[in-house]
């Protein structure tokens, strides 16, 4: 029986999730067709025996070796204008091609490296349509398909990141699936890596499209964190630790991946709750804590 919140496809488009239905049965497989009557293959090691005549599948449609649209029911690393890393397996004089998670792989031109890629490498890319051979390929050029004009987004906001490149100044990142943002260096107290997916917080909105973020929301809720933080360091470590108000900031940052300051203020909110004593010798856990 088809399932009723399926509804097939207008017609067949390259590079998403496509919803068709199964025409006709063959050798090669499943021919899949959309409401405007144009069909594509399934092949038949993709099928299965839930795969009846009459129903409704979905698949992604990408072209094959021979420039041929085929359908497969695997899902790719990211769909025609999504983001995501990929790793180089294969170089040519004319390109790289990347593991996409298909029977074929996503090529990256040469035009569209920044600089040439090497098997084992990891690279952020974006999949688009290439009008001049009509194909699928991936981009490591970025920059231009960023939004330029920040919309729905304000300062203090908790926002969606993928941490994508580090630069001199910082870590560059997506933010919200459309945005180019940064983290300042001086201001990271934790580890963050490159591929990374998390909540960060919107300093400012620049002028350029750019969006200035931190790690730390900065407001009652992450000094309450900071604390926490701590004082469960403080418990992991038998109620002592030998750090301080005059402990090194960078020995800080390392241990409690916080800064100085949030360091500071924290041993002083636990103070003021009575469930730590701290002396020059060290942080000491009370027994209210």
């Amino acid at each position: 029986m088809q399932e009723e919140y399926k509804r097939q496809s207008d017609f067949l488009e390259l590079g998403l999730i496509n919803t068709l239905l199964i025409d006709r049965l063959t050798t090669p497989g499943a021919y899949l067709m959309a409401q405007d009557g144009n069909d594509v293959l399934l092949p038949g090691p993709y099928l299965t025996n839930e795969m009846k005549e009459g129903t409704l599948i979905d698949v992604f449609l990408y072209t094959d070796s021979e420039d041929r649209l085929v359908a497969t029911t695997l899902t790719p690393k990211a769909k025609l204008d999504e983001f995501a890393f990929f790793e180089c397996i294969d170089v040519a004089p004319f390109g790289a091609f990347m593991d996409w998670g298909l029977s074929k792989d996503l090529l990256v031109p040469n035009m569209f490296q920044r600089e040439p890629f090497k098997i084992g490498d990891k690279r952020f890319l974006k999949v688009v349509y290439d009008e001049k051979t009509h194909r699928l390929v991936g981009t490591e050029k970025t920059a231009s398909f960023f939004e330029k004009k920040v919309k729905d987004i304000k300062p203090h906001q908790e926002v969606k990141i993928i941490v994508i490149s580090k630069t001199p100044l910082g870590f560059k990142c997506i933010v919200e699936g459309k945005y180019e943002g940064l983290i300042y260096h001086n201001e990271i107290f934790e580890n963050i890596n490159i591929g990374d997916e998390r909540t960060a917080f919107v300093k400012t909105t620049r002028k350029d499209g750019n969006i200035d973020l931190k790690l730390q929301s900065g407001g009652a809720k992450q000094k309450n964190s900071d604390s926490d933080k701590v004082l469960e360091l403080l418990k992991a470590n038998k109620g002592i630790m030998p750090y301080n108000y005059k402990s090194d900031a960078d020995l800080i940052t390392e241990v409690f991946g916080l800064s100085k300051k949030a360091f500071k203020r924290s041993l002083t909110t636990l103070q003021e709750t009575n469930k730590i004593i701290v002396k020059d010798t060290g942080i000491y856990l009370t027994e209210q804590a």
